[in-house]
């Protein structure tokens, strides 16, 4: 009898070992005929999302709530003047370094020692994290101080958050019949938007509930006790599912893929590597790399430097109080969030299996660059209205593009073997381009101007096309872990031939 964790997790299938098919790919195939779309979830799936989605949810929260909360420190630190250069971009980029770490460290190690000993323990390094941010002593330490204290806990926050993505993404792929799979990792991705959302709506709500003190009676100190609040919110969700991560059965496929590949209870990098040596496989996680790489050059290249975008929009937050001026922009990070960010996730999960990852990953970068193009082009000419346009379709393509595949792509691509280190090595490459974008974003729109890195941004989604088209194949459908076990099948006939002979 299944025990309510499975039930709830949806475990997926055992293979039958001779043919090396899904048990249930006939019935999956039948309720597909009978008007069962991958739209349609059960009580499982919905339960397995959330669990797994909290993670998307926070990645965006606390990636892009750094931008109202850098600029409220501005105001509490700073007495309103720009943050030092070098510590804002440790500040905004803090958590995408420790993301990286997080990514290839959990990755790693579960695929090692299986994903229910390692599920949890991101999201409780997400929970430690965080409360140690709260904790900064800006009463205590020097204004530049405060900055780099923030900014190397938040590190710890990205280790947790970077954890999340090679963990959730397997797991759930692991326990998904392959027929609604991309239905389900796409509503996982689609909680960024939500987190992106929900984060600067409680930025406004918590500045709209200080008006009278920060605003009327001038008390900017109290700006302090704001972005805590934003900032501690975050914990609601992480607390509310750490104890199902915790308690989450193993996988029964990955369970099998352990026994079966190896005699060792832990992965060997060697045995990794023999596997990459093949350049069909090394070839997936070159295009998975890449293009996890080039995608988030542009997107959070735009997303975490937004001043250019409030400009444009009229919502820089310029003149006034600085109460004022702080809701302008939080309110300014709302619109950009709801610019395209939203519809662009489910335009994703409602046609990704009809028009297929690859598909969807090459006309979302198509698309960006000719939006960036025409931004960078006519950045100075397009007026408020064409900017907001363009920039709309372009946050659109962004999410109805290569910001989903690239999530959904490399946990389809490699088997449960070797799923979550791959997933986490391909985040990982990701994240390498969203610090370089972030890093080097202000300082080179000050010197070249913002169209040129427009321009830059172009080439770069020009590129991602390239790479998709060269390196990936399409993931709709594909069962990593039988095409796994027939090349092995296919590796020992062939040893056993050359032995004969």
């Amino acid at each position: 009898m299944e025990t309510e964790g499975e039930m709830i997790a949806g475990a997926k299938p055992t293979k039958n070992s001779a043919t090396g098919e899904d048990k249930r790919d006939g019935q999956s195939k039948v309720q597909e005929k009978m008007g069962n779309p991958a739209l349609m979830l059960s009580r499982e799936d919905v339960g397995l999302l959330g669990i797994t989605a909290t993670g998307n949810f926070l990645d965006a929260y606390d990636y892009f709530i750094i931008n109202p909360v850098s600029t409220m420190l501005q105001y509490e630190l700073f007495a309103g003047d720009s943050l030092p250069p070098r510590l804002e971009g440790y500040l905004k980029s803090g958590a995408l370094i420790g993301s990286v770490l997080g990514q290839l460290l959990f990755g790693y190690l579960g695929d090692a020692f299986g994903r229910k000993a390692i599920y949890g323990k991101e999201l409780l390094t997400v929970i430690i994290g965080t409360i140690l941010c709260l904790s900064t002593p800006t009463s205590v330490l020097s204004p530049s101080n405060s900055l780099i204290y923030l900014a190397s806990f938040r590190i710890i926050v990205g280790i947790g958050i970077g954890g999340d993505y090679p963990m959730s993404s397997s797991i759930t792929t692991d326990r998904t019949e392959p027929w609604k799979r991309g239905t389900v990792l796409s509503y996982i991705v689609a909680m960024q938007g939500w987190g992106s959302l929900v984060g600067s709506l409680i930025a406004i709500i918590v500045l709209a509930a200080y008006k009278h003190v920060i605003n009327d009676n001038g008390e900017v100190d109290k700006l302090d006790a704001v972005w805590r609040i934003t900032i501690g919110l975050s914990l609601v969700p992480a607390f509310a599912t750490i104890y199902q991560r915790l308690t989450l059965p193993e996988p029964p496929l990955h369970s099998a893929a352990r026994r079966k590949y190896m005699e060792a209870e832990d992965v060997s990098i060697p045995e990794f590597l023999e596997y990459l040596s093949e350049w069909k496989h090394a070839k997936h996680l070159i295009g998975t790399c890449l293009s996890w790489f080039l995608t988030n050059i542009a997107f959070f290249g735009v997303n975490l430097n937004q001043n250019f975008v409030l400009e444009q929009i009229g919502f820089q937050g310029t003149t006034g109080t600085p109460w004022q001026k702080l809701f302008r922009v939080a309110t300014g990070s709302l619109i950009i969030t709801v610019l395209g960010f939203l519809p662009g996730y489910y335009f994703t999960v409602f046609t990704i299996h009809r028009l297929g990852r690859k598909w969807i990953q090459v006309q979302g970068a198509l698309m960006t660059a000719l939006f960036m193009a025409i931004l960078a082009a006519k950045f100075q000419s397009l007026g408020k209205a064409g900017f907001i346009v363009c920039f709309t379709l372009l946050q659109f393509f962004f999410n109805f593009g290569a910001n989903m595949t690239i999530y959904i792509i490399p946990a389809e691509l490699f088997p449960s073997r070797y799923r979550a280190f791959a997933h986490g090595i391909s985040a990982a490459s990701g994240r390498c381009g969203a610090i370089l974008s972030s890093l080097v974003f202000n300082q080179l729109s000050k010197s070249v101007g913002t169209p040129v890195i427009l321009w830059i941004f172009f080439a770069v989604s020009l590129l991602t096309v390239v790479v998709t088209l060269v390196f990936l194949p399409e993931t709709n459908g594909r069962d990593a872990d039988v095409i796994f076990e027939k090349e092995l099948q296919e590796k020992d006939a062939r040893a056993r031939s050359s032995r004969t002979v």
